[in-house]
């Protein structure tokens, strides 16, 4: 198969979708054609993955333009996992929702082609290797996903909308500046003005770069992405956006979107810190910015009753730890991706089952969602479960990365750093089981309803994530080891491989 041919495909097999999805007669039909792009994607996604994660490949397409290497390649597989079960359970979902006519056609319409088109967008973000392009991306992604979150169109939901609009482009714009920037740091290198952008140039080069220009870049670029990404105090927008969006979308958002952005700052990490002779000056900013995420969070995260932005506030924790890892070198990058993985399953799990007890209870408030293991056993055990995951309790996945962060730490000697993280993750946990016991184990605001029995695709949907988060928290892969390490080894500046003795068991 063309590499080149299948890299543009990955654009144009969800954009065409999206647009077919617009002249579909019926809502089932614009949710199939929307299904049948995000299998044709995958499909492809996954040849492509596989060609550079199994086989040790880079694939290059649009004059060198666009590429895909052990680190976008580890993005798009976790993107394509997203996708694929948030397109699953949007059928389900709004399956329920055109039974009581909660939407139209017209609606069904705008979700399904916005959808695909947040697939192409995201997808071209993943595989740019010009950063201006990768801009264009994140750019793209903010003005395509916003329409998603007023799908229900209210004033709440719109407020919602207009401040992620407003909010990320301020960021964005600070994200282009930077860009232009990194661009301008590299005039005294002798690159070539076609290549100045492009992304493997740049990195080659970084030691030639001026470092003066590379760190006021790096700050605009953390500023920017970080707005989208969810850091704070950056995070406004995203607590109103996760409440007012359908669940699938909040299962997107957090689960792939804001690792998109924190993609892009991957990318500048090498750069900028070849540009100022791997002092450790971009890592510092990365470790002050991922604690006072979690910090905040905490805090947040202790007073909440409503259930999305509880979750939401889970979100800017979990980018803060994914940044905090970052920021501690090999070991801490390693622990981070996989922290990417394990926090996209673990949140669309926990988003899956919020949106399905809410259309049961007819409310997202935490009172209203007492009892509900005895309401819905399935997803009732899968918001227990997914919560439990996200908080970081053995055996699931997550309790591994950041056990991993926190040797990080230690191994690095930063004890403030460790004692901070421990903090903020103890916050965390205790708040998170104050509002869980109660809403698993309470007594139901309302004995008498009766949901309907769940499908064989609903404990599908609950059991893959579920079993994926179980697996990877008794064992590691080699192969899984292996893909870690080679993404790993692209950020990080140390380079290196993280032996397995001394990163997992």
């Amino acid at each position: 198969m063309n590499e080149e041919i299948v890299i543009w495909l990955l654009l144009a097999v969800p954009t065409l979708a999206g647009l077919a999805s617009l002249l579909a007669p019926s809502p089932k039909l614009a949710l199939a054609v929307m299904c049948a792009g995000i299998v044709g994607t995958a499909g492809l996604g996954l040849w492509a993955v596989g060609a550079v994660l199994l086989h040790g490949r880079v694939l290059f397409a649009a004059a060198n333009w666009l590429v895909m290497d052990a680190l976008s390649a580890y993005h798009f597989f976790v993107m394509l996992v997203v996708f694929g079960l948030s397109s699953l359970y949007g059928c389900i979902y709004f399956q329920q929702e055109l039974w009581y006519h909660h939407l139209t056609l017209k609606q069904i319409r705008q979700f399904t082609s916005l959808w695909c088109g947040a697939l192409a967008a995201m997808a071209m973000t993943l595989l740019s290797n010009n950063l201006g392009l990768m801009w264009v991306g994140i750019e793209a992604t903010t003005l395509v996903t916003a329409f998603l979150i007023c799908i229900y169109f209210s004033r709440e939901s719109l407020e919602a909308m207009w401040k992620y609009i407003l909010v990320c482009s301020v960021g964005v714009a600070f994200a282009f500046m930077g860009t232009l920037l990194a661009a301008a740091s590299a005039k005294g290198a002798g690159i070539d003005g076609h290549h100045v952008l492009l992304w493997t140039t740049l990195r080659t080069h970084a030691d030639l770069l001026d470092p003066a220009l590379m760190k006021a870049a790096f700050i605009f670029l953390l500023v920017g992405y970080g707005t989208k990404a969810g850091l704070a105090p950056m995070h406004s927008w995203l607590p109103d956006a996760h409440s007012q969006a359908p669940s699938p979308v909040s299962a997107l958002f957090s689960g792939i979107l804001l690792s998109t952005s924190m993609y892009c700052l991957m990318r500048y990490i090498p750069i900028v810190e070849g540009a100022t002779r791997h002092t450790g000056w971009g890592l510092n900013l990365l470790t002050g910015f991922g604690l006072i995420s979690i910090t905040l969070a905490a805090g947040f995260i202790l007073f909440q009753t409503h259930v999305k932005r509880f979750l939401a506030y889970s979100s800017m924790e979990h980018i803060g730890i994914i940044a905090l890892g970052l920021g501690l070198g090999p070991l801490g990058t390693l622990a981070a991706l996989l922290h990417t993985l394990n926090h996209a399953l673990a949140k669309t799990l926990a988003f899956f089952s919020a949106g399905r007890l809410a259309q049961m209870t007819s409310s997202y408030s935490m009172k209203s969602l007492r009892g509900v293991l005895r309401l819905s056993p399935l997803w009732g055990t899968a918001l227990f479960a997914g919560i439990l995951a996200l908080i970081g309790m053995a055996p699931f996945s997550l309790f591994i990365s950041e056990f991993m962060i926190l040797k990080a730490a230690l191994q690095g000697g930063s004890l403030l750093v460790a004692a901070v993280f421990l903090a903020g993750i103890g916050v965390v946990f205790i708040g998170a089981l104050s509002h869980l016991i109660p809403m698993v184990w309470g007594t139901p605001a309302d004995p008498s309803l009766r949901p309907a029995r769940p499908s064989f695709l609903e404990y599908l949907l609950v059991a893959a994530p579920l079993a994926v988060l179980l697996l990877l928290g008794l064992w590691m892969p080699q192969t899984l080891f292996r893909v870690l390490n080679a993404a790993a080894g692209i950020v990080s500046p140390a380079g290196g491989i993280v032996p397995l003795s001394g990163g997992w068991r």
